[in-house]
């Protein structure tokens, strides 16, 4: 056994999946065989999670019966709303609200008790359910801290329609909604990041499904996972108060010792494909709202960034104005990051279950050695 030190795991195999492949030096994303430039503008999100969770895209019939399950599962009992209501009232952070309710899901899953943990279709069961009310509890939450109403789900929404239905109290046009099943589309998987990869620890151990999505919330609610997207959206707030050219901010900014969000990537040499997606349809929101300005300071600091550090941006640099046009409050960015993950998740917890070995690296010690114990009345 090698004894070479990989801080991170970067670079360290630890399992085979079937469901994403990233190809960091072209610049390529493919959820099980698909590119993920074809998924996205003809795909909507309930397609993909079907994609991942059973390894082809549905035919008419089968995404019919699986939307319709799906939209059956959006309500919340009586007992989560009542705890989000209390965590609206304490002015929880909303990824801290989130993974509170995800935990909290479980004790009303019917499934929660199954005897065999690794079940699939009893995790599929409970993984549609944990998809399907993510929207509905960060939707309710929202609105309960502003001292508005719950709205009630509708079924006969698609799953991004639906959730920006709850979030707004009105339904969304169809560019707002193809926007957002975009956006979703394109978070849905992303091979071992952190997240998934504390979720799959998680599962490997045996624990449930709903203990593996609370860690991967947990997980994604780190500052070096998720939350560029929202502080990517506050740096551009500050260019349009300070009124400066934004190459001059960000210049003054790096010289000031200040990191730029949304560059660069653990995986990625070049631009995050994703990004390439965002970015244009930022430039279409722009247009149809005829403000261009968020779209324009996006693309100078891309340009600055590039030229000046050699750095692409990642999905998250656009996704910030995509969703600030949307009008979607910035400290939801990260929830609605994991509203999208889950289906990942889930997939990449169905994957471990399959083949199950429990994950434990280890550690090399470099503490004190032969050290000579006293006791504590002569130390």
């Amino acid at each position: 056994m090698s004894d070479e030190l990989k801080r991170g795991l970067e670079g360290v195999l630890v399992a085979e999946s079937e469901l994403s492949h990233i190809d960091g030096d072209a610049g390529e994303l493919v959820y099980r065989g698909y590119a993920i430039e074809d998924l996205a503008p003809d795909a909507s999100y309930e397609e993909v999670v079907y994609l991942l969770w059973h390894g082809d895209l549905p035919t008419r019939e089968e995404l019919d019966e699986f939307s319709e399950q799906m939209s059956k599962e959006r309500e919340l009992d009586d007992g989560v709303l009542a705890e989000i209501r209390e965590l609206a009232d304490a002015d929880e952070v909303p990824m801290a609200a989130l993974r509170t309710v995800v935990s909290s899901l479980s004790a009303y899953d019917e499934d929660a008790d199954h005897e065999d943990v690794t079940d699939r279709e009893a995790n599929v069961r409970k993984g549609r359910r944990i998809t399907a009310k993510i929207p509905t509890a960060l939707a309710a939450f929202n609105r309960l801290r502003n001292g508005e109403e719950v709205v009630s789900p509708r079924q006969d929404l698609g799953h991004a329609a639906n959730f920006l239905y709850m979030l707004n109290g009105e339904e969304p046009d169809e560019v707002l909604a193809d926007t957002f099943d975009m956006a979703l589309v394109l978070h849905a998987d992303h091979g071992l990041n952190a997240s998934t990869f504390s979720a799959m620890v998680t599962a490997s151990t045996l624990s449930d499904v709903h203990s593996a999505v609370t860690s991967a919330v947990g997980t994604l609610a780190g500052s070096l996972h998720g939350g560029a997207n929202a502080n990517v959206m506050n740096m551009l707030k500050e260019i349009d108060d300070s009124d400066k050219n934004p190459k001059k901010w960000v210049q003054d900014a790096l010289e000031g010792g200040r990191r730029v969000p949304g560059f660069g990537h653990r995986v990625y040499n070049v631009k995050d494909p994703r990004a390439v997606i965002l970015g244009e349809k930022s430039e279409e929101l722009g247009e149809a709202a005829g403000d261009m300005k968020w779209y324009d300071y996006s693309v100078a600091i891309e340009e600055y960034i590039s030229e000046e550090k050699g750095l692409a941006p990642n999905v998250d640099f656009y996704s910030a104005s995509t969703y600030y046009q949307m009008g979607i409050p910035v400290d939801i960015y990260t929830p609605i990051f994991a509203m999208s993950r889950v289906g990942g998740w889930v997939a990449h917890v169905l994957e471990q279950y399959e083949d199950n070995r429990l994950i434990r690296p280890r550690a090399r010690y470099v503490g004190d050695e032969d050290r000579s114990f006293a006791p504590v009345d002569e130390r």
